[in-house]
């Protein structure tokens, strides 16, 4: 089976995310009997510029082949005056603006999509739902079309354009089932498309190498690490604000690490230690050794950060808005969620105070873990899913939504 990839940017540089997503999955597909992945994607690092950074052309990635296409353009500065009117009534918007929207977003890589258009792949799996790559080719494509929306509630899910995305796709794969039941709010249609919530596999940590304390220069210090991009929309300057003031009214040694790519200032604190972005090693360490690793982001699909804590044993308070991870907590027992400042300090406060209670939780996300999220049973899965796609065929949608319809196939009826 020759399976292609299309996603926005590709590569280990990239931290968390859809596009890391796709890495991994692409990856551990790659390493089967019989089956062939081939990437489709952009020469970008950035994805709030699309400029261009890595060489065009053809190239070889951990055994996935992957192919670079220059963009035309990147981000518009256009592109923000729109979002922001769109965004205060995304429903209202006409599809000429949603269309324009997608554009100056971008990146806009035409010969991406007309290459793809060409090719003589078996099936083509879209990752997310989100962007130009995405949005032109899922319709143009002689393959069945796999689309894995990556969506959260957001802004842009409403916009008008988007419905033909879904509509187009000849299967849906989803990170949990509150990103299926978000999705299916929003565009009830998708409930007859063959589907399936796959989550993301998770490695085995590797041994430690040194002290967390010692990564971040904190010593013996106790710390709280969360894990991501450092961005306001990911709720990171929320958090260090929450920190702060959680310090002020409990002085003590106590430190918060922000560990990953810089895109927003956040305040200045004598406790926050922003790191940047740490290799795989080094994060782990840090991870390993936190007291509680937090998700204050609103806007996830999975949060493999999460379900990465877990394996360490490291219990987690996520942000209760957000369904993907607050379902992750209940369903696990892993971890508190917080909705506010005063759920933030209550919570954190009875995490701080009981090592037992961490510990229980800590253990409990890392069974979650084992029964749900490892590599080997999910590559299963999905396989027997893109079978399935690919026995049906293009346009041909079978009549089942419900998320856990194995497809047909070999795979497929020896899983059943």
């Amino acid at each position: 089976m020759r399976v292609g990839f299309v996603t926005p940017r590709y590569g280990p540089e990239i931290m968390g995310g859809a596009e890391s997503a796709a890495r991994m999955l692409a990856e551990h597909l790659q390493a089967r009997d019989g089956v062939e992945v081939e990437v489709f994607t952009t020469c970008a690092l950035d994805h709030l510029t699309w400029k261009d950074e890595l060489p065009p052309g053809v190239s070889e990635l951990n055994g996935v082949r992957v192919r670079r296409f220059p963009s035309r353009a990147g981000r518009s500065a256009a592109f923000y005056g729109l979002d922001g009117r769109l965004r205060l009534a995304p429903r209202e918007a006409s599809l000429q603006e949603a269309e324009r929207w997608v554009q100056l977003n971008g990146p806009v890589v035409p010969a991406l999509v007309d290459a793809l258009a060409r090719s003589d792949l078996d099936v083509v799996c879209f990752y997310p739902y989100l962007y130009y790559p995405t949005v032109r080719a899922i319709g143009r494509v002689p393959m069945p079309a796999v689309l894995h929306p990556a969506a959260h509630d957001e802004p842009a899910l409403y916009l008008p354009v988007f419905g033909r995305t879904f509509a187009s796709a000849d299967a849906l794969c989803y990170h949990t089932e509150a990103e299926r039941r978000l999705v299916q709010q929003v565009y009830p249609e998708t409930a007859a498309t063959p589907q399936l919530v796959l989550g993301l596999g998770v490695a085995t940590p590797p041994p430690a190498r040194r002290p967390g304390g010692e990564v971040l220069g904190l010593g013996d210090r106790p710390y709280l690490v969360s894990v991501g991009r450092v961005d306001e929309h990911k709720g990171s300057v929320m958090l260090a604000r929450f920190f702060a003031a959680y310090k002020e009214r409990h002085p003590g040694p106590l430190a918060l690490a922000l560990v990953g790519p810089v895109a927003a200032e956040v305040p200045a604190h004598p406790d926050v230690v922003v790191t940047g972005v740490l290799d795989e090693q080094d994060k782990r360490d840090v991870v390993a050794d936190a007291l509680v690793a937090v998700s204050p982001s609103a806007l996830e699909s999975f949060s493999l950060v999460v379900l990465e804590a877990w394996t360490l044993g490291v219990p987690v308070m996520v942000n209760g808005t957000c369904g993907p991870t607050r379902g992750h907590c209940e369903h696990a027992g892993g971890g508190l969620w917080f909705t506010s400042y005063e759920e933030f300090e209550v919570g954190l406060e009875r995490l701080l105070a009981d090592p037992v209670l961490r510990r229980t939780l800590g253990q409990a996300g890392r069974a979650y873990v084992d029964r749900h999220y490892r590599w080997p049973v999910l590559i299963d899965r999905y396989l027997a899913f893109l079978e399935g796609v690919l026995a049906r065929g293009k346009g041909r949608r079978g009549s089942s939504g419900r998320a856990d319809q194995p497809a047909r196939g070999r795979r497929a009826q020896a899983l059943a």
